[in-house]
């Protein structure tokens, strides 16, 4: 039996017991939740990184903006809270448009 350790969208198990296979699960305490909530981040993240096209880079996108709903809302916040808050950097900073790339600042 393959053995995976990590964290899966709700509806899995579900899935997996349409198939007929046989399977474990664990509810995980608060201080596993977020470890492995930030480990999906990078998988998803890695996941879209790799894509090769946009059909793929979507839904690697969306599992992404998946993991940043779990996020804000374990931090007691909403994507609509976190969206205000790009959207005020982004009028500070700016977002990523122009494309620039910075090669370097001189010392003082």
């Amino acid at each position: 039996m393959p053995v995976h350790n990590k964290l899966v969208r709700d509806r899995i198990p579900e899935v997996i017991e349409a198939t007929g296979k046989k399977f474990t699960t664990k509810v995980l305490n608060e201080k596993e939740y977020i470890e492995e909530l930030k480990k999906k981040s990078f998988e998803e993240l890695q996941e879209y990184v790799e894509t090769e096209s946009k059909e793929d880079a979507i839904e690697e996108l969306a599992d992404v903006l998946e993991i940043l709903h779990a996020l804000a809302e374990y931090h007691g916040s909403s994507i609509d809270e976190v969206e205000e808050v790009r959207k005020s950097k982004s009028a500070k900073r700016g977002g990523f448009k122009e494309k620039i790339y910075l090669i370097e600042v001189e010392d003082e």
